[in-house]
């Protein structure tokens, strides 16, 4: 995905990039491939490709949801910051806060941070489920573009959201009814499913958007041995 079109695809998602976010988006492009000689941040290095399936990819949450309106986020399991640090480039005035367990993709995200010169960010070193204990309904939108099972990811990210709220999975092929009991017990729906096909080489995408309906349980979430032996 060359620069213009990646310009007009991200149009068509109602986002009109400034010169100074293409110039903050090449740049967290030069560092993403810089550091990942050092650590391992990503298998994709090529740029094109980088701005396919990570900068485009960060930004089709907007297929979703208005960022416009809203004014904090928190990107659960960030890895190399995506899709955090691309939504902050292009919706400055979010709060932000990037929450990954690895120290060392921590310490490249604050070096981004600084370099982009992006104010109002915390990055953070912890696990999903230990900074959800005692961060409890602080954020207008959770988002996380990990791995993980939906229902497993549930657990992790709606004690963080603020009730009637979101949190926005950003996934592959997801199987819904698999977590219709994470939904219940977590007091949580879905508004949106939304599937397509990434630009170019047409690989599937869903986005699920959940409003958080009620508090959420104290017990959740559980220690992390917990979840994985027993998925809601």
């Amino acid at each position: 995905m060359d620069r213009q079109l990646f310009i007009d695809e991200v149009k068509k998602l109602n986002v009109d990039l400034t010169e100074k976010m293409l110039e903050q988006l090449n740049r967290y492009y030069e560092l993403l491939v810089e550091w990942n000689s050092k650590i391992n941040l990503t298998a994709i290095t090529e740029k094109h490709e980088v701005y396919l399936k990570h900068f485009y990819d960060s930004l089709t949450l907007c297929k979703v949801i208005d960022l416009n309106s809203e004014e904090s986020l928190c990107d659960i399991g960030t890895g190399a910051g995506f899709p955090g640090i691309v939504l902050k480039i292009c919706f400055p005035h979010l709060r932000l806060t990037l929450v990954d367990a690895l120290n060392k993709r921590i310490n490249f995200l604050k070096l981004v941070c600084e370099e982009l010169g992006l104010d109002n960010v915390e990055c953070i070193h912890a696990r999903a489920e230990e900074y959800a204990l005692k961060n409890r309904d602080l954020f207008d939108i959770v988002t996380a573009r990990a791995v993980a099972p939906l229902n497993i990811l549930l657990e992790y990210s709606i004690p963080l959201v603020k009730v009637s709220k979101y949190f926005i999975a950003l996934k592959g092929i997801e199987d819904i009814n698999e977590s219709k009991n994470a939904l219940k017990i977590l007091n949580c729906n879905i508004i949106t499913e939304e599937k397509f096909l990434l630009p170019i080489e047409g690989s599937n995408r869903t986005i699920i958007k959940i409003e958080k309906a009620g508090n959420t349980p104290g017990k959740y979430p559980r220690r992390f041995a917990e979840i994985k032996k027993k998925p809601l």
